[in-house]
C-alpha cells in the first residue's frame, strides 16, 4: 500500500469513526456462523474446504467443475445477502436494476476483461451460490450437524458487455431455507463502510467481522492461543510464526477502522478485552447473565436480531419478485419499475407507511391503469 493509499485509508477510517453507522444508514450484517469459521482466502484445489474453531467445524462444498469461492468478493456478497435478507425479511433477493448498480453496492466498478471486476464477480457469484455448508459441533459426548444450501436458485440476467443496461427481468437469488433462517435469526451487525475499506484483504475482513461479533458479548478479558486462531483464520500458512505476523499486520488495519476494539498481543496468543461494539452498544446485562457465559451469548444474539429488525421499516423493503408480476397484470403496458419509483415518492410525501407494501404497490399500479382508461 503506497503513501497515497495509506492517507486515503486513514481519512476514510476517521470518517467512519466520526459518524455512527446507524445514523449514516450504513449498517450491514453478516451471518454469525461465518464469523466463527471462514472461507478460503485464495484459490484452493479440490471442492471441499474445512475450518475449525474449537468444537465447531465449518465445511464448504462446491461442484468440482465450478470450484470453491475464495477471496474478498464472496465475503462482500455474503454480507450483502445477509443485510438484504434482514431488510426485506424475504429469501428472494433482487440484485439491483443493473449490474453497475449492484457492483456499486459492493464497492466495485464495472471493469471488463479477463481480470476485470465484472468477470471476477460473476465467477465468484457462481462459485458461492453453487456451494453448500456443513456446520458440525462435536464435544465427544454429543454431536450436532447442520447442512444448508446457500442458494436454492440464482438467476443472473445481466449482460457483462452492457453493465448499465436494464435487463428484461430482474436478477434474483432465492436463499436456501436453512441459510435464510440462520441469517435472519442470528445476524451480526457490522459497518458496511468498514467492509468496503478492508475489501483488499480477505483476512482483514474476517478479523473485523469476528471481532465485531466477539466483542459484542465479551464480559471479561480472554486470551486466544495463536494455534487456535491459525485453525480459524490461517488456511494459507503452514508455520505459526508466519501466520502470527500476517494476522497482526491485518489486525492493525482493522484497528484503524475499529479503534474501540481493545485487542493486544499476549504471551501465548491474542488478548481480547471488553470493548464498545463497532455498531450497536451492548445493553447492560442482568447479573445472572454476567455469570453464565452461554446465557450472555444467547441474549446477545437476540439483541443483535432485535437491533436488525428495528432498522428497517416495511416501506423501505424491496418488493417481492412476484409483486412485479402482479403489477404488470394490474397495469399492462406500463413500466412497473418506473411506477415503483413514483409509488415510493408518493409514500414519502404522504408520510404514512403501508402495512403491506406489496399489496399497496399493486393497488397503486391498478389505479394508474384505471386513470389511463378513463
Amino acid at each position: 500500500m503506497n503513501r497515497d493509499n495509506i492517507d486515503k485509508f486513514i481519512t476514510e477510517a476517521l470518517v467512519i469513526e466520526a459518524e455512527e453507522a446507524k445514523k449514516a444508514g450504513m449498517v450491514g450484517f453478516v451471518a454469525r456462523a461465518l464469523t466463527m469459521a471462514t472461507l478460503p482466502h485464495k484459490a484452493v484445489l479440490g471442492c471441499e474446504f474445512t475450518r475449525q474453531n474449537g468444537l465447531y467445524t465449518l465445511s464448504i462444498l462446491a461442484p468440482s467443475k465450478i470450484g470453491l469461492p475464495y477471496g474478498s468478493i464472496p465475503r462482500l456478497l455474503l454480507s450483502w445477502v445477509t443485510t438484504e435478507a434482514v431488510r426485506t425479511r424475504s429469501p428472494v433477493l433482487e440484485l439491483g436494476p443493473t449490474l453497475s448498480d449492484f457492483m456499486a453496492e459492493l464497492g466495485y466498478t464495472p471493469t471488463g476483461g479477463e481480470k476485470g471486476d465484472i468477470t471476477r464477480l460473476r465467477n465468484q457469484m457462481t462459485r458461492l451460490f453453487s456451494s453448500s455448508i456443513s456446520c458440525i459441533y462435536d464435544d465427544k459426548s454429543k454431536t450436532r450437524i447442520v447442512n444448508v444450501n446457500i442458494a436454492e436458485e440464482a438467476c443472473l440476467w445481466w449482460n457483462p458487455k452492457t453493465p448499465d443496461q436494464l435487463p428484461l427481468w430482474k436478477s434474483t437469488i432465492t436463499l436456501g431455507s436453512g441459510f435464510f433462517k440462520e441469517i435472519i435469526e442470528k445476524p451480526v451487525p457490522i459497518d458496511i463502510r468498514a467492509l468496503k475499506l478492508l475489501k483488499r484483504s480477505p483476512m482483514a475482513l474476517d478479523i473485523y467481522c469476528w471481532l465485531t461479533h466477539r466483542l459484542f458479548y465479551l464480559q471479561k478479558p480472554v486470551e486466544i492461543p495463536w494455534a487456535g486462531l491459525q485453525l480459524q483464520f490461517g488456511a494459507d500458512y503452514t508455520r505459526e510464526r508466519d501466520f502470527k505476523a500476517a494476522f497482526l499486520q491485518h489486525l492493525r488495519a482493522v484497528g484503524v477502522v475499529y479503534p474501540e476494539a481493545k485487542v493486544e498481543e499476549g504471551e501465548r496468543g491474542l488478548i481480547l478485552k471488553p470493548s464498545r461494539p463497532h455498531v450497536a452498544r451492548m445493553p447492560e446485562l442482568l447479573p445472572y447473565e454476567r455469570k453464565q457465559h452461554k446465557a450472555a451469548v444467547a441474549r446477545a444474539a437476540e439483541q443483535q436480531a432485535e437491533f436488525a429488525n428495528s432498522l428497517f421499516e416495511p416501506a423501505t423493503r424491496r418488493l417481492k419478485t412476484e409483486t412485479f408480476e402482479k403489477a404488470k397484470q394490474a397495469a399492462p403496458g406500463f413500466d412497473v419499475y418506473y411506477l415503483e419509483q413514483e409509488w415510493r415518492e408518493w409514500i414519502a410525501k404522504k408520510g404514512e407507511q403501508p402495512k403491506n407494501p406489496d399489496a399497496a404497490f399493486v393497488g397503486f399500479c391498478r389505479r394508474k391503469a384505471q386513470l389511463k382508461t378513463t
